[in-house]
């Protein structure tokens, strides 16, 4: 069974920057690409970056091209998203999630969620 766990949201001003982490376990981490997607109050849970099992390809939503950046250590377990230049408009759910096939972008090309992680930007 995949266990994801996210960690590293919290409060911070507009400008400012956060990195998530979502620690995984349960089955050959480096064989599955991995995404982050985001649900803010009242809205439908969107994607925000993927990347591939290597690392070597990664994927990001216009809103956050530029800005935030997808990473991940194999060795490690570990998927990061690193939040920079946030806006209040980035405040939302965190959601990491590994990949089992179609389009990175959508939500139902992904088998396994964690719980989340709150990211709340203030202006």
């Amino acid at each position: 069974q995949v266990q994801l766990v996210e960690s590293g949201g919290g409060l911070v001003q507009a400008g400012g920057s956060l990195r998530l982490s979502c620690a995984a376990s349960g089955r050959t981490f480096s064989s599955f690409a991995m995404g982050w997607f985001r649900q803010a109050p009242g809205k439908e849970r969107s994607f925000v970056a993927a990347i591939s099992g290597s690392g070597g390809n990664t994927y990001y939503a216009n809103s956050v091209k530029g800005r935030f950046t997808i990473s991940r250590d194999n060795a490690k377990n570990t998927v990061y998203l690193q939040m920079n230049s946030l806006k209040p408009e980035d405040t939302a759910f965190y959601y990491c999630a590994e990949y089992y096939s179609g389009s990175y972008y959508y939500v139902g090309s992904y088998d396994f969620w964690g719980q989340g992680t709150q990211v709340t930007v203030s202006s």
